[in-house]
């Protein structure tokens, strides 16, 4: 059973709903194979090629186009935000869109959990999570739970640490709703 499942599962426990996890991030960062990653073996794709427009997954939506994401803000219980920690010129375009996001008034007035995968962190040009929470400003989010989680989605490494914080942090929300 693939991890997302099992949060569904987990979560839906306690609510009997459905829950919706955006995934966003900036092209190339690893979002699909963050995605890929949790699916159970037979839904694994062998290839990662770049996503052409979006994906929407079961418990959780997947946008490559940045101005289609605020259509999922509505109906979403938590975001996973994937950061290329190799990408350096690129962090001020994550930061923008961190910024836009946090600003949208479906996000502001929510107090949604995110989860930052600072992925890439093999490559040998990659940023710390510290590093990268310092570019961004996290420490300035102080209306939500929000964890940073160095990642290689290739690998696996660091995804399911941040996954199971973010499951609990649903947990929670659902629980005191």
């Amino acid at each position: 059973m693939g991890l997302f499942q099992k949060l569904s599962l987990l979560i839906g426990s306690v609510r009997k709903k459905q829950v919706n996890v955006l995934v966003v991030g900036l092209n190339n960062s690893g979002k699909s194979t963050v995605i890929n990653h949790f699916k159970n073996d037979e839904e694994k794709v062998a290839e990662i090629v770049p996503t052409v427009g979006f994906n929407i997954e079961r418990f959780q939506s997947h946008g490559r186009y940045r101005n289609l994401w605020e259509h999922y803000y509505k109906d979403c219980h938590g975001i996973i935000f994937v950061i290329d920690s190799s990408d350096r010129l690129r962090l001020v375009v994550v930061k923008e869109e961190l910024d836009l996001m946090l600003q949208h008034p479906a996000i502001c007035t929510k107090r949604l959990p995110i989860l930052f995968f600072a992925n890439k962190m093999d490559c040998k040009e990659s940023l710390s999570t510290v590093k990268i929470a310092a570019a961004l400003g996290l420490d300035k989010i102080m209306d939500k739970p929000w964890h940073i989680s160095a990642s290689n989605a290739v690998t696996g490494e660091g995804l399911q640490e941040g996954v199971e914080w973010l499951t609990q942090q649903i947990r929670e929300l659902l629980t005191n709703n």
